[in-house]
């Protein structure tokens, strides 16, 4: 009897493998010059570098210049919508003196790019940025020593413009990249830390350039995994159970018959028909009758709330200082609260899709997913392959907000296609996706805070059920404070997982809305009891930038209301003020304009960060106001976007979006910060303009109305 491999085994394995692909892939590169790199440590590769042809292996991302003057730049990061695939190639071409238009990103290839535990987190500019730029500052370095010896002059007299090199004082003697790496091969890693440009120098980072594939997006050229086409491909239609969790007892596949070509596929728990017309597979697969297993469990949109207090009892101390006993002692008034949020979708436009074929024994597949390199792995292990055997190719994704982390669809995929032995694409209905998708948790915060009689916080309670404690670190100065995460994945009826920012946009509106609580109680501008209170100096600069933006004390309309939200995350400080119309017969709230100030340390493309900030406060309207998944039990009633409303270009307001000018810090996140802030700062102004406190999202008329004074 074979045994079973144990993790230290896999894991070395695992380690050769990669070892031996990096080794094989950079003897198969042509001429140019190859600058590697590490982001962030490789823990596989720890202990693998027994020689220097080893250790020049142990690298995530690398660089080269071609022998025709353009550049690669091979990365495991993926493009979702975010824009990296242009700011990434700023920092190169900022360093490297050329173009931008003269980079290739070649992103998220498990064969081609270098090993990436995957996109999230707002983390591709914080942690790839920097070493990009550092590895194009080496290759720079390079190509110069290069040119000295081809002009015969010393290195410190060169200089280089669009990637062509010259003697400072003679611009007649020059060369360029593409001649300097002719018949070239050298590979280098980086030893020493390179000079980088200062801000005063740069010429490329801090400008604004529009998307490199805007022009292939907006006229249909961009590829996604939907848009494969391979000879002799089927697609693919899955039967699915009505309540999530079920499990296959019989199958009734007798009126296939009736549709010719059609093949039934069965895996486990998995029923597929395949069918070479995707719509006559879809038809075929609606009269396949399976008999499933289905959970119980008492809980709806309304009562999971309480179901999750009463489940979930273990808890767990994020944060904590000074004394509760002391901090109520200190107060003159206390304040105390419940902030709901319901599950939310991501409903990214593109669902999940998946396109792949078999060659012998080698899959090679594009899919619609934030971690190409963990879907390969989950692909490997379901079907009992090799890494190496599993291709996951470069694609754009349509959207995916943490949606596309775990990519069941691949791995349906590749068992459809190993079973009907043909080409194989599979694209998740908008029912799928909202049944399979991990949605953001409902989740419940409990706040108690308190002050003393001079408007200063002395107490702040925060108990937080689902939503966990990103973003919670307080930058507001209460010194007896407790932050508490009480969790439990189990006890939901479905899965749930992240969605943009996770977590934080829970808990910025629990405890934002209670900031205002707070202050209202006391009878203190909302704007001056933050000012008051805060400790972080950069989330104060943040917040004076947005209230000077937006004009805190210009007076205000009648029926208008304005709100701030405070918040951090990535990195990133964001101040948010809204403003907001209520129509007090209806309830419904009419957002007006919407002021964002982050501090984002250094901006690569302020184009780029716009639009993200834009996307974000413009998603953040959807969970804010309308967003809202019903269901009962593991039946989920919300099916798609006729009872599941995204913020609409007639809900959209007029965004203005700012930045504290730091060119010269490091950059952080840029991609998530902003949607935390929406919920909060919408409430808030909500309760100025008609005085409803609504402590639930989505922010309905029917809620607006109920909370509204006098109801």
């Amino acid at each position: 009897m074979k045994p079973t491999p144990t993790n230290e085994a896999i894991n070395s394995d695992m380690a050769l493998a990669l070892l031996n692909n990096r080794r094989d892939f950079l003897k198969k590169l042509g001429g140019g010059i190859i600058v590697a790199f590490t982001i962030g440590k490789l823990s596989l590769l720890d202990g693998w570098a027994a020689n220097t042809e080893d250790a020049l292996l142990n690298f995530n991302a690398y660089l080269r210049v071609k022998e025709d003057g353009r550049v690669d730049c091979y990365t495991g990061k993926i493009e979702m919508g975010q824009g990296v695939n242009t700011s990434l190639a700023q920092a190169v071409a900022e360093e490297l003196e050329v173009s931008i238009y003269s980079i290739d990103m070649v992103m998220g290839d498990t064969e081609l790019c270098p090993h990436d535990d995957g996109t999230w987190g707002s983390m591709t500019t914080r942690f790839a940025d920097p070493v990009l730029r550092a590895a194009a500052a080496e290759a720079r370095t390079i190509l110069i020593l290069l040119a000295a010896e081809q002009l015969k002059v010393a290195p410190e007299l060169l200089e280089v413009k669009e990637g062509i090199v010259f003697v400072k004082n003679d611009a007649s003697k020059k060369i360029s990249y593409a001649a300097l790496t002719q018949g070239q091969k050298i590979i280098q890693t980086l030893k020493d830390k390179p000079a980088l440009k200062k801000a005063k120098d740069f010429k490329i980072i801090g400008k604004s350039i529009i998307r490199l594939d805007a022009e292939a997006k907006v006229t249909g050229k961009a590829k996604y995994a939907g848009d494969i086409k391979l000879p002799g491909m089927v697609y693919a239609s899955i039967v699915r159970p009505t309540v999530f969790g079920s499990k296959k007892r019989s199958v009734d596949a007798s009126k296939l018959v009736d549709f010719e070509g059609a093949q039934l596929i069965e895996d486990g728990n998995l029923v597929a028909v395949v069918h070479p017309n995707s719509e006559i597979a879809y038809a075929a697969a609606q009269k396949v009758t399976v008999t499933w297993e289905a959970p119980e469990l008492k809980v709806d949109q309304d009562s999971i709330f309480k179901y999750l207090e009463d489940s979930i009892k273990d808890s767990r101390i994020h944060q904590e200082g000074g004394n509760l006993a002391t901090g109520q002692t200190l107060s003159e008034t206390l304040i105390e609260g419940d902030y709901l949020d319901g599950y939310k979708a991501h409903a990214s436009i593109e669902t999940h899709s998946a396109t792949c074929y078999f060659e012998g024994d080698k899959l090679t597949m594009w899919a619609s997913t934030q971690t190409p390199f963990g879907t390969r792995k989950r692909i490997a292990k379901t079907l009992n392959m090799s890494l190496e055997k599993v291709h996951l190719k470069q694609i754009l994704l349509g959207g995916g907000f943490g949606g596309k982390i775990i990519d069941h669809q691949a791995v349906e995929a590749a068992k459809i296609a190993k079973a009907c032995g043909k080409p194989v694409q599979l694209i998740w209905s908008r029912r799928e996706e909202f049944m399979f998708v991990g949605f953001r948790p409902a989740a419940l915060m409990k706040v108690r805070s308190g002050v003393d009689r001079n408007g200063k916080l002395q107490l702040w309670n925060f108990d937080i059920y689902c939503a966990g404690t990103r973003g919670t670190n307080l930058f507001y100065d209460v010194e007896n404070n407790r932050t508490r995460m009480f969790d439990d994945e189990s006890v939901h009826p479905f899965d749930v997982g992240a969605w943009r920012a996770p977590g934080n946009n829970s808990t910025t509106f629990a405890r934002e809305s209670h900031i205002d609580v707070t202050a209202h109680k006391l009878g203190i501008d909302p704007l001056q009891f933050r000012l008051n209170n805060l400790k972080d100096k950069k989330m104060l600069a943040t917040l004076q930038l947005a209230a000077q933006t937006f004009g805190w004390e210009k007076p205000k309309k009648e029926g208008h209301g304005y709100g701030i939200a405070l918040g951090e995350d990535a990195g990133t400080r964001v101040a948010l003020i809204a403003e907001v119309s209520v129509d007090k017969l209806t309830g419904m709230v009419h957002p007006i304009r919407m002021v964002c100030a982050q501090d984002m340390g250094q901006v690569v493309n302020p184009h780029g960060a716009t639009i993200q900030t834009e996307g974000g406060i413009t998603m953040g309207l959807g969970y804010t106001l309308s967003e809202d998944i019903e269901f009962e039990g593991g039946t989920v009633k919300t099916t798609g976007f006729s009872n599941y409303e995204i913020t609409r270009f007639s809900k959209t307001p007029t965004i203005s979006c700012v930045f504290i000018d730091k060119m010269d810090a490091k950059p952080e996140g840029g991609g998530e910060p902003a949607i935390i802030c929406v919920g909060g700062a919408i409430a808030n102004a909500v309760f100025d303009a008609c005085g409803a406190r609504v402590n639930r999202m989505p922010i309905t008329p029917e809620r607006v109305l109920a909370a509204m004074p006098g109801k």
